[in-house]
């Protein structure tokens, strides 16, 4: 008996030592040593984006969706100039056909502030709603998510969610209803984002809330929708794509940055360039090259306008993970502080600089700082956006990038620098200050920058040619 147990022990070891020790298979993995200490850097990333339904004529498609969901009282959120458009009826004849009961809010202003987030939020609150529906660009998406991140969180203090230094920047821990975004521009990606971006009035500076928590469940994209967007508004739209694409392919990467979260809830939405976000990074970039200027020029050229609309949500998965840097950091008060500047085809009552074109006339100065960090990227996004680099010199990647964005342009006439939608020397003090507190882009930089660094690049960006 003895004898037979110590054959039954011998074998036994010899089964655990031949065992599979990948955790899918083997059963001996828990005796695996934990992870020692973690490290000032991370050494992980994660990848979070909403399901997305592509197709001309899908927003049909929505009162099912609802119906599905159970929902029984829907908060149907737009603007006033898209209440009157399609994409809005589009909507309304869906959730009409398959009996849904909504309410709808078209107070959304274009390029949101933190009142106007509340207002959405109070209606929000006051409806008790089951789901939500968003119909528009980013400004609309935004802050519907904001609207059912604080109805679904009634106690919490607003800044409570807001990104710090500005707010506290707590984990959203609270179930939220469910979203469905249907974009109307070609541009934020935020169909694809937990991302929620506003002007904070009183400092006069762009921040916003971001979580993985609310992206929205689904985000509808129906290239129908853009076919109606004036040329400015393409163009505008287009050139934030741009920049989400180039700045998340050149971002620090994910396991240069820090600090290495104790608990992946912690974990933020924006963790540097990854090998995922790369791979959309790039395909939105090749996109944007080839049909941006059709898209603007001309717009019943439909494999442009869905390309670009497709485009917009890959560059969102991308940046939406990998984060953005200088450019977007830099935009947020240029876009606060705006003085008198009313763009072309947008009919709004208050002073405006879009945010595509507020990113985009720092790009040629940005890039040309930043790439002496990994140039071989900024390189092969010259290459991308038309640059023949046959003979090009490594360390002249930055100038090169910068030099083909200027042309690219120029050639679709963009304003001539921060000079020419109102702002001076004398106001970059102040665009540098508010500068400041976009510390969670701006550390996504590849190459850290000093406060004589951001006043260089303001000066640089004045005049582009």
């Amino acid at each position: 008996m003895a004898a037979g147990r110590q054959r039954a022990a011998r074998l036994l070891r010899q089964l655990q030592r031949a065992a599979c020790q990948c955790p899918s298979h083997g059963h001996t993995y828990s005796q695996v040593t934990e992870r020692p200490t973690l490290g000032n850097t991370d050494y992980a990333f994660e990848m979070a984006i909403s399901n997305i339904r592509y197709g001309e004529g899908v927003t049909k498609e929505v009162g099912m969706d609802l119906q599905n969901l159970g929902a029984r009282r829907v908060c149907l959120m737009t603007d006033k100039n898209l209440s009157q458009l399609p994409p809005v009826n589009a909507v309304l004849n869906s959730l009409a056909k398959y009996g849904i009961n909504f309410q709808m809010y078209d107070n959304v202003r274009v390029e949101p502030t933190d009142q106007s987030f509340l207002d959405a939020i109070e209606f929000a609150k006051k409806g008790e709603f089951d789901a939500y529906v968003a119909v528009g660009g980013g400004s609309v998406i935004d802050t519907c998510k904001a609207a059912n991140l604080y109805a679904s969180s009634p106690a919490s203090d607003f800044l409570d969610y807001v990104n710090a230094p500005i707010g506290k920047g707590k984990p959203v821990t609270v179930p939220l209803k469910p979203l469905i975004a249907v974009p109307t521009t070609a541009g934020t990606g935020s169909e694809t984002t937990g991302v929620a971006i506003f002007d904070f009035k009183e400092l006069k500076v762009k921040t916003g809330i971001a979580s993985r928590a609310i992206k929205p469940t689904l985000g509808i994209i129906d290239p129908l929708h853009t076919l109606s967007m004036p040329e400015r508004i393409v163009a505008n739209s287009g050139f934030d794509v741009l920049c989400h694409a180039l700045e998340s392919y050149t971002a620090l990467p994910y396991n240069m940055r820090s600090p290495c979260p104790s608990n992946p809830i912690d974990r933020p939405a924006y963790q540097g360039s990854n090998p995922i976000s790369d791979v959309w990074a790039l395909h939105a970039l090749r996109i944007v090259a080839k049909y941006l200027k059709r898209a603007i020029r001309n717009p019943e050229d439909r494999e442009a306008r869905a390309n670009m609309h497709l485009a917009s949500a890959f560059a969102g998965i991308g940046f939406g993970n990998a984060g953005v840097h200088l450019c977007h950091g830099m935009s947020y008060p240029i876009s606060g502080l705006v003085k008198t500047y009313k763009p072309k085809d947008y009919n709004v009552d208050h002073s405006l600089v879009p945010h595509g074109l507020s990113v985009v006339l720092t790009s040629p100065a940005v890039f040309a700082f930043t790439a002496q960090i990994h140039p071989e990227r900024h390189l092969e996004a010259a290459e991308i956006l038309g640059a023949d680099i046959r003979t090009a010199r490594i360390k002249d990647a930055g100038f090169i990038l910068a030099d083909t964005l200027r042309k690219f342009l120029f050639d679709l006439n963009v304003d001539d620098g921060l000079a020419a939608i109102g702002y001076s020397k004398a106001d970059i003090p102040a665009l540098v200050k508010g500068t400041l507190p976009q510390e969670r882009v701006t550390k996504l930089s590849p190459r850290p920058q000093t406060e004589e660094d951001l006043s260089a690049l303001f000066e640089a960006s004045m005049k582009l040619y």
